[in-house]
């Protein structure tokens, strides 16, 4: 039995090390290279799904059909030391088949729950725009406060927790357009385009070298970063230092957004301080311990966009939200 004594710290107990940031920095780095084994051309998605690791956030894929999202989410897992679950979304998915649910035990005769795939470190949620919105929000409270509720009881996730989901474009057949609320609960909206000539000339040189996509091992990826990298990376990325003028910059981003005619849903507060999130973990994947007007700039896209809403007007006339977007960037004075 253990005492109390053994359990209290007294001033001379031995402390837990300090985490190593600069290591973690580079193992996350390594992480680049691993994914670079199995998936061509697409760096700057590589690159997305780091800073939502790095800031605890969720990641929203969007791409054609064969543009790699479901094998660079598997990549991803495959080189992270970390529990991964995939779930193939479809029309006829319950929210207790991604939550879990209260099953009888045969043994024992009681309810007990049996834990659904949530309950993981990255979950794979493949399709999300294929299963009805019932389905869809049963994420919600899972992605924002990292628990499930069933049957009246709370349950925590595991941490890290990280949702990469993937989507067709909204044009296609069969899709479901995820609510206002869900899209706001995705830190970054990723669009994977069709690669340059180049790169896809290099995905057929491997496939007719015997890759085979579905055998993400057999490309030589492995685990080179695992969750003691990850929370030394978060506290680091928490320490990043931002200053008055950078984050004035974008709050005046977020207004901007708010006073654009084409617009009928600007940057809200939430999205703001979603910027100064990613725009840390860019900082320090990049070496800096404080964040530029670059950095800011560089994330603008993939942390907005998804969160702005056209008026119908401006969607009649083809308005490109990312377009609008870079309008307001363009309005703000860059600080100095």
């Amino acid at each position: 039995m253990t005492t109390t004594d053994e359990t209290t710290e007294g001033p001379d107990s031995p402390k837990s090390p300090a985490p190593d940031h600069r290591a973690a920095r580079e193992r996350l780095a390594e992480v680049r290279t691993e994914v670079a084994k199995a998936v061509v051309g697409q760096d700057a998605a590589v690159s997305g799904l780091l800073v939502a690791l790095l800031c605890g956030g969720h990641v929203l894929m969007e791409g054609v059909p064969g543009v790699a999202k479901t094998l660079l989410a598997r990549t991803l897992a495959e080189s992270l030391d970390v529990e991964t679950r995939r779930v193939q979304f479809t029309p006829d998915l319950m929210p207790g088949d991604i939550t879990g649910s209260m099953v009888i035990d045969g043994r024992a005769g009681e309810l007990s729950f049996r834990e659904g795939p949530l309950f993981t470190n990255l979950l794979l949620a493949d399709e999300i725009n294929r299963t009805p919105p019932k389905t869809q929000s049963a994420l919600l409270e899972a992605m924002e406060e990292g628990q499930v509720s069933v049957d009246g009881v709370s349950r925590r996730l595991p941490r890290p927790f990280l949702v990469a989901a993937t989507q067709n474009p909204v044009e296609y057949e069969g899709t479901y357009p995820l609510p206002e609320a869900q899209l706001d609960r995705f830190l970054l909206k990723i669009v994977l385009p069709i690669p340059q000539r180049d790169a896809e000339l290099e995905i057929l040189t491997r496939h007719a070298a015997g890759f085979d996509p579905r055998d993400v091992a057999g490309a030589g990826v492995r685990a080179v970063a695992g969750p003691a990298d990850i929370e030394a990376g978060q506290a680091a990325v928490r320490a990043v230092q931002v200053s008055p003028e950078v984050t004035g910059y974008i709050v005046d981003i977020a207004r901007a957004t708010r006073e654009s005619p084409s617009l009928s849903l600007g940057v809200s507060p939430r999205g703001a301080t979603a910027l100064m999130r990613t725009s840390r973990a860019w900082a320090w994947l990049t070496g800096r311990d404080f964040v530029t007007p670059d950095d800011v700039k560089a994330l603008a896209h993939a942390t907005l966009v998804h969160r702005l809403g056209l008026r119908p007007e401006a969607e009649l006339e083809g308005v490109d939200v990312g377009a609008v977007l870079t309008s307001a960037l363009n309005s703000v004075p860059v600080p100095r």
